[in-house]
């Protein structure tokens, strides 16, 4: 893929995938409010844009023309899709319906989720049917729906649970590590469901494998699964990166997902591909475990030099 590529939504991983994509191509991050690390710092360019705005989604396409698109758009919050299910359809389905729309000769990569499958099986892989059971799964669904329909170089790239740095003065930390990190840096109890399994990805590796997608020049499964190698549950992940930032262990307290916040999640929040190592894309990038992961996150949260 040559030209320019543009990431529509700014947060963790929107801004993920502009980093890597950055230094071998222009990348534009679009969207309403700006980053909270401005692009340039990066060597990319920010956009205000409203998604939801079809002419405002022309007129920054007549302008950029960019070959590749990543959807990183919509609230991923699922408690708050939970009681919006309108509004979060609306977003997710009315975004991707408007790119594919308007750019369906683009390589259009949308990062989906985990959140279409009921949770009922361990490992939901491309060829497992679809079955959300909230309503962030059922608007990603939908997004993914009306983007493969349209648009014929499209990949739904679905991920597990992204996790990677955000500062402690983020206001409201959007990944379970680093909540977990921050909260145990300050000497805080983590309650974590120890009935909620996972397969957690590294911000990086993901960003890397949406890169790859995006250049890659054959083509492309439409939908494909990125998780991490572990398969833990959230109270066992927590335990990780208790170790890794040196907490004590008993600040970590295992209980059931029913009396959290993770409540409406799937029970089983995993995924696994039959497809991403064999893709001449994607085959040489390696995924990388929690215990990897947090090693090297580590660093961020303690301002400890790396090991």
């Amino acid at each position: 893929m040559t030209g320019p590529v543009l990431v529509v939504g700014s947060g963790l991983v929107g801004t993920g995938i502009a980093r890597s994509v950055a230094p071998g191509q222009p990348v534009t991050l679009a969207s309403r409010r700006p980053p909270a690390v401005p692009p340039a710092a990066y060597g990319a360019r920010w956009a205000a844009l409203d998604a939801t705005d079809r002419a405002a989604c022309r007129r920054l396409l007549d302008r950029l023309r960019p070959g590749g698109i990543v959807l990183v758009h919509g609230p991923s919050d699922v408690t708050w899709c939970e009681t919006h299910p309108e509004e979060a359809r609306a977003v997710h389905a009315g975004v991707a319906e408007t790119f594919a729309g308007l750019a369906p000769d683009a390589r259009i990569v949308l990062i989906s989720t985990d959140n279409v499958f009921d949770g009922g099986s361990a490992d939901n892989t491309e060829s497992s049917a679809v079955s959300p059971a909230n309503a962030y799964g059922r608007a990603k669904a939908e997004a993914e729906r009306v983007l493969l329909a349209t648009a014929a170089r499209a990949v739904a790239l679905r991920v597990s649970l992204v996790y990677g740095h955000e500062p402690a003065d983020a206001g409201k930390w959007l990944n379970f590590f680093a909540a977990c990190a921050h909260r145990l840096r300050q000497g805080q109890r983590i309650e974590a469901p120890d009935d909620h399994w996972t397969t957690p990805v590294l911000l990086d590796d993901v960003a890397d494998v949406t890169t790859a997608l995006l250049r890659a020049g054959h083509p492309l499964p439409p939908v494909l699964h990125l998780g991490g190698p572990d398969r833990l549950t959230r109270a066992a992940w927590a335990a990780v990166i208790a170790r890794e930032l040196a907490a004590p262990a008993h600040l970590v307290t295992p209980v059931p997902r029913a009396l959290t916040r993770y409540a409406s999640r799937p029970v089983n929040a995993c995924l696994s591909s039959e497809l991403l190592a064999s893709l001449p894309a994607t085959g040489d990038i390696t995924v990388r475990g929690v215990r990897e992961g947090a090693r090297l996150l580590a660093p961020a949260f303690t301002g400890s030099p790396a090991a």
